[in-house]
C-alpha cells in the first residue's frame, strides 16, 4: 500500500509538470499569496483550506460542474465525471468543451492523471472509500477535495442551503462578488414563481426516477422535496427522512398522487417510456394520476442542489398549475 502511494504521488508530480507547465492560466505561482487567501471552510465534518483559488479541478457529476459554470470558472475546471442530462443551454458550449473522464464512475486513477489540484464532488458516491476515492485518499496526494452540502446534511434541505452552496464555493475560488450574483438571481426566480402559485390548493406530488419492482422516489430530505412544495405541491412522500427512497406500489396507491412527475436522465428509460409503464401497470389504474393522465417532467438535475433547482421551481409550477 505505502508503495503504491508513493507511486501515485510521483504520477501526480510528474502530471501537474508536463500538463500545467508555468500553471494554468490566471493561477498565482506556487510562490505568490493569492489576495484572500488562504481560505477554510467546513464541509461535511471536514476543514478544507486552499492557499489559492484551485486551477485545475475535476467536477465529478454534473451538478458540480454546471455550478463551476455559473460561476464564470470554465477555465479551472480541467476534466468532468458522469454526466445525468444534456448541459443546460447557456452553458452546453462550455461543458461540451471540458475534457470528460468517463460517463460513469471514474477510478482514482483516472483522476490523477489529469493532474488536479480539486475534485468537487457532487454525490457521497465521488469519495467511495471501497473504490479507493476517499477524501484522505485525496489529501494523501495534495489534492483538496469538496462535497456537496445536501450528502451530509441532517435537516431537510432547502433553498438557503443552494445559496450556501454558491457562496461557499465562490469563495473558495475566490469569486464571491461573482457568487453574490448568482445567489440573487436564483432568488428573484424563486420569488417570481412562488408569487404566480401563492394561495393555491397544493396538489399531492408523487416524483418517479426509476424502478419495477418497488418505486425509487424523493424523500424529504433533498431540495426536490422543496421544488415541489415552492411550487404549489405536497411530495406524497415528504415524510420519508431520505434524500432517495424505495417505497411500494402499495404505498404510492394508498397516498393517491394527483401529479407524477418524472425525473429523466441518462440510464433509465425515456420519459415517454416510464408513463408507459406506469399507465401499464393495473394497480395503478385508480390513482387520480393515472386516471386523469397527469404527468409532470424535471431532469434529475432539476431535483439535486446545484443551479437548476431554483429556476425548476418555475417549471415545475407551470406544469402542476398551468392556470397560473
Amino acid at each position: 500500500m505505502k508503495s503504491r502511494v508513493v507511486a501515485l504521488s510521483t504520477l501526480l508530480v510528474l502530471l501537474v509538470s508536463t500538463a500545467c507547465g508555468g500553471g494554468a492560466p490566471g493561477a498565482p505561482a506556487p510562490s505568490q499569496a493569492a489576495e484572500g487567501f488562504p481560505v477554510t471552510v467546513d464541509n461535511c465534518g471536514a476543514a478544507v483550506t486552499v492557499d489559492r483559488p484551485p486551477a485545475r479541478v475535476v467536477g465529478y457529476f454534473q451538478h458540480s460542474v454546471e455550478l463551476l459554470l455559473a460561476l464564470g470558472l470554465r477555465d479551472a475546471v480541467a476534466a468532468t465525471v458522469y454526466p445525468d442530462n444534456p448541459p443546460l443551454a447557456r452553458y452546453a458550449h462550455d461543458y461540451r468543451s471540458i475534457p470528460q473522464i468517463s460517463v460513469k464512475d471514474a477510478s482514482f486513477e483516472q483522476i490523477l492523471a489529469v493532474g488536479p489540484d480539486f475534485v468537487y464532488g457532487g454525490y457521497g458516491s465521488a469519495f467511495d472509500e471501497a473504490q479507493g476515492r476517499s477524501r484522505q485518499a485525496f489529501a494523501d496526494a495534495g489534492i483538496a477535495t469538496y462535497l456537496n452540502r445536501e450528502h451530509c446534511a441532517r435537516q431537510p434541505i432547502t433553498m438557503d442551503d443552494v445559496y450556501e452552496e454558491v457562496r461557499t464555493v465562490g469563495r473558495i475560488f475566490g469569486v464571491a462578488d461573482r457568487a453574490e450574483e448568482v445567489v440573487t438571481d436564483m432568488s428573484r426566480h424563486v420569488g417570481d414563481a412562488t408569487a404566480r402559485v401563492a394561495g393555491v390548493r397544493p396538489v399531492k406530488v408523487f416524483v418517479y426516477d426509476s424502478g419495477d419492482a418497488t418505486a425509487f422516489t424523493a424523500g424529504g430530505q433533498g431540495i426536490g422535496n422543496q421544488v415541489i412544495e415552492l411550487a404549489g405541491g405536497t411530495n406524497i412522500f415528504g415524510d420519508v427522512p431520505e434524500t432517495f427512497a424505495d417505497v411500494s406500489w402499495e404505498q404510492v396507491i394508498e397516498r393517491a398522487p394527483d401529479v407524477i412527475v418524472i425525473y429523466d436522465y441518462y440510464g433509465t428509460p425515456s420519459v415517454e417510456e416510464k408513463k408507459a409503464a406506469l399507465r401499464a401497470r393495473p394497480e395503478l389504474s385508480t390513482v387520480p394520476a393515472i386516471r386523469d393522465d397527469r404527468f409532470a417532467v424535471l431532469t434529475l438535475q432539476d431535483a439535486v442542489l446545484g443551479v437548476r433547482a431554483p429556476y425548476a421551481v418555475g417549471a415545475l409550477a407551470e406544469q402542476l398549475h398551468p392556470e397560473r
